[in-house]
């Protein structure tokens, strides 16, 4: 019981510094256009590399069971250490596109031993209670994933090296800071044969599939809103002639979701994990469908519906990882975590595409009506009978 007063605390901090480095590429790329010279296509697919790279690698995780065959801790150190490596190649002296787009694809590929990893630490420490230790843990990886658009907003953030250089060091930390002290875990059972299928063989337990399904229909709607939120901010200043800055409003709105993914997870304690990630899901569909008014309402209350809608659209995401562990055998938890986290965002990126064509055609306050698509077949799904 003493161990688990400091592990967790350790777990957040380390998840926290890794993954500033998600969109810290994307904080910082008016500068890289600007010094480099690349036209600003390059920025839809910085993103998208990230996004790729993390498919790539979750893909390769799951499919050798990493996480599940070798100590997490140990994986958790060697990745973020590369990753912190890729992050850095930001900073030669004139990058090239393809050198950025690298960058960033292998800053995601490292993140697959981060994310879906970390997860699976705190499913080795705590057999009950993992809906609260997972809302702690998401929401460290959604502060981690704003931060780098605080740097920006700041003074500090105006020279773009010191955003890089700061998030890079953050994972070092992280990863240097869990390995030396937090050991694999007492509920940790390994893996020792490696079974290449047995990961998309879960998909026939129909607890994990429903569980899935959701998180699925969650992570449509996720990394699309957080990508377009800068757009929506700035669409909102060119029709109402309003100043709001839109770096720091972009970290509020994101930051926000990981207090409400600490707070879903204590609230999972009493509720269920299903029912908090099903109340979120319809919560932040609703938004979706509502978006388009919103460009229509004075300033306050424009911020104050897309700071809601950033509490609901990740609150869900501790829950529905909670569901896929606790419907899984023990010794597989790390491979359907990682498995999950694989095909979620690869439909993010589908989500992402999906708004960035749409701008050929539609206007910038509607397209936000497409990410209802996730939550209304995600709480379809979660409606179902589940099977205990």
């Amino acid at each position: 019981m003493k161990q688990k007063s400091y592990i967790l605390p350790i777990i957040i901090l380390s998840q926290f510094g890794c993954t500033s480095l998600w969109f810290a590429g994307n904080a910082v790329i008016d500068e890289l256009v600007s010094k480099t010279g690349l036209g600003p296509e390059i920025m839809g697919y910085v993103l998208s590399s990230v996004q790729l790279g993390f498919i790539l690698g979750t893909f390769v995780f799951a499919l050798l069971m990493i996480a599940d065959r070798f100590s997490p801790s140990k994986v958790f150190l060697v990745c973020s250490l590369l990753a912190a490596v890729c992050n850095g190649m930001l900073l030669c002296e004139s990058p090239s596109k393809w050198l950025i787009l690298l960058a960033r694809l292998g800053t995601g590929f490292f993140l697959a031993g981060i994310y879906p990893v970390g997860m699976k630490i705190a499913a080795d420490y705590f057999e009950k209670g993992l809906g609260k230790a997972l809302g702690y843990l998401v929401g460290a990886l959604v502060l981690g994933t704003s931060f780098p658009h605080l740097l920006k907003g700041m003074d500090l953030g105006e020279n773009y090296t010191i955003v890089v250089i700061t998030t890079s060091l953050m994972a070092l930390m992280g990863g240097s800071m869990l390995y030396f002290l937090v050991p694999d875990g007492p509920y940790r059972k390994a893996s020792t044969v490696l079974m290449l299928r047995s990961g998309f063989r879960l998909f026939r337990l129909s607890n994990f599939r429903k569980a899935a399904m959701g998180y699925f229909g969650h992570m449509w709607e996720l990394y699309a809103f957080w990508a377009f939120i800068p757009l929506a901010l700035k669409t909102f200043n060119e029709a109402h002639h309003a100043h709001i800055p839109i770096s720091l409003w972009t970290f509020a709105i994101i930051g926000l979701g990981g207090i409400s993914c600490a707070v879903g997870g204590h609230m999972a304690l009493s509720w269920g994990s299903k029912n908090v990630a099903l109340t979120s899901l319809i919560l932040s569909g609703g938004l979706c469908l509502a978006s388009p008014l919103f460009f229509m309402l004075p300033t306050g209350i424009f911020l104050l519906l897309f700071c809601l809608w950033g509490v609901f659209v990740a609150s869900d995401s501790p829950q529905f990882s909670t569901m896929v562990a606790n419907s899984v055998p023990v010794q597989l938890k790390g491979t359907a975590l990682t498995l999950v986290n694989c095909l979620g965002f690869s439909i993010s990126i589908m989500s992402i595409q999906l708004l960035t064509y749409a701008l050929n055609f539609l206007d910038p306050i509607l397209i936000f009506t497409l990410l209802s698509i996730g939550p209304v077949l995600g709480t379809a799904v979660l409606f179902g009978k589940t099977h205990n």
